[in-house]
């Protein structure tokens, strides 16, 4: 898989980022491995708060923010250092209410709606995200890596996969947000050109006509303020705006392949998630 992070020259915060595990899993207190490392580059989070690295991720970062003389041990308010777990699903149990494939920042639990779901153990980076929004407690986390903890658990190849799946995700979930709105939209200006076109027969239909219309303009108007104050604040998901056909391509391929795999849990085959 081609890494979708851009080859430039790297900053503080790239650098930093790339020293991740990338399991997204936020326990650094953070939404995500990025904004972890833009505050340690910004001189506002410490090097320690990354339970999935270890010991060995603290002292990486710590490298990289020059901060060698004064190794800090991993803050166990974030968590503690521990063999790498992957999820596992009960099929007796699990009612595919899709609340866990909503939770997984790297789409490793495939499934349909009232369909037994499944975890791809390959892809699971085990942040255990899917865990608190199961409503029966189907979900365990099972260690899989003996006694190997931190970096001894995790490779960076493992890590940059990880990572390419969230930017994956990222991108497919703006692309369904923007066809969503786009259809809204549609609606909208249908609904208002119906208005616009009815005949009123009195003053009393002309003021419902005047009502209606105003009705749907006003929710126009609030679709669109929401999507300038969203890109006021930067909101969105990172290194998906002009993406370059080569990696729109991999996106693709990888929705096709998620679908693909759900579909053959919901038919009840063994998903092939290793197949393009």
């Amino acid at each position: 898989m081609v890494s979708l992070v851009p080859a430039v020259a790297a900053s503080l915060a790239d650098r930093l980022e790339n020293l991740l595990p990338q399991t997204q899993c936020t326990k650094c207190g953070y939404n995500g491995c990025r904004p972890y490392a833009e505050a340690m580059a910004n001189g506002e989070a410490l090097p320690n708060r990354c339970p999935p690295g270890g010991a060995e991720g603290v002292r990486r970062l710590s490298d990289a923010l020059g901060r060698t003389e004064d190794l800090l041990p991993l803050d166990p308010s974030n968590g503690i250092e521990q063999p790498r777990a992957v999820a596992v699903i009960d099929p007796e149990r699990c009612i595919g209410c899709t609340l866990c494939i909503q939770a997984c920042p790297v789409d490793a639990i495939v499934g349909a709606p009232k369909a037994m779901h499944t975890v791809l153990e390959d892809w699971c980076t085990g942040c255990d995200l899917c865990v608190p929004p199961c409503p029966v407690d189907c979900i365990d986390m099972i260690p899989v890596t003996g006694e190997r903890t931190g970096w001894n658990a995790w490779s960076q190849q493992q890590a940059d996969a990880a990572r390419d799946r969230y930017v994956f995700r990222n991108a497919r979930l703006k692309r369904e947000q923007a066809e969503n709105e786009a259809r809204l939209a549609a609606k909208a200006a249908a609904k208002l050109a119906a208005v616009s076109a009815e005949q009123p027969a009195d003053d009393a239909e002309l003021a419902a006509q005047a009502r209606k219309k105003a009705i749907i303009q006003a929710a126009i108007e609030r679709a669109r303020q929401k999507q300038v104050e969203m890109a006021a604040r930067g909101q969105g998901p990172r290194n998906v705006t002009d993406v370059p056909a080569d990696v729109q391509a991999q996106i693709d391929e990888a929705e096709a392949r998620r679908k693909r795999i759900a579909s053959q849990i919901e038919h009840g085959t063994k998903p092939d998630a290793d197949k393009p």
